[in-house]
């Protein structure tokens, strides 16, 4: 007979996703890593060989070349936390979301604090527009994959 027999026992370790701090903490780590990782290759790839300053005197240019870039990133950074926070902590909305866009968000007022006096309107409106349209994406195909 093992512990796990006895009445009012704690469940096995890998019924349960942990504590819930270390839950978020692992999330959290995911995002990290893979937002690092994307934005790594984003700037090795698109900045170096495509951005040009002839690319990236229209707002198209921008957009294509920094805006969009950025979103998938973010996306794909929110998605990874989600994927990968446990299963009993999925449940509660607001936990999740939390694992889900607490590292974009960080990254963004980061960024915003290392570069706010050189931002324009337009970099501080499409910056901020890029970190709720690539959060809110990564959490939407996370729910969809629920299913």
């Amino acid at each position: 007979m093992t512990r796990y027999d006895y009445p009012g026992a704690p469940t096995r370790r890998d019924e349960q996703g942990g504590p819930p701090f270390f839950a978020l903490i692992r999330a959290w780590a995911t995002g990290i890593l893979v937002l690092v990782f994307t934005e790594y290759l984003q700037a090795t790839v698109v900045y170096e060989h495509l951005a040009s300053e002839d690319r990236l005197e229209t707002f198209t240019g921008r957009l294509l070349l920094i805006h969009l870039p950025n979103a998938l990133c973010i996306a794909l950074a929110a998605w990874a936390a989600g994927r990968l926070h446990p299963e009993p902590y999925r449940d509660a909305p607001r936990r999740h979301l939390a694992a889900v866009i607490t590292v974009p968000v960080a990254a963004q007022a980061l960024n915003m604090a290392l570069q706010w006096h050189g931002l324009s309107t337009e970099d501080l409106l499409m910056s901020n527009a890029v970190l709720v349209v690539g959060c809110m994406t990564g959490y939407a195909v996370d729910r969809l994959q629920e299913d």
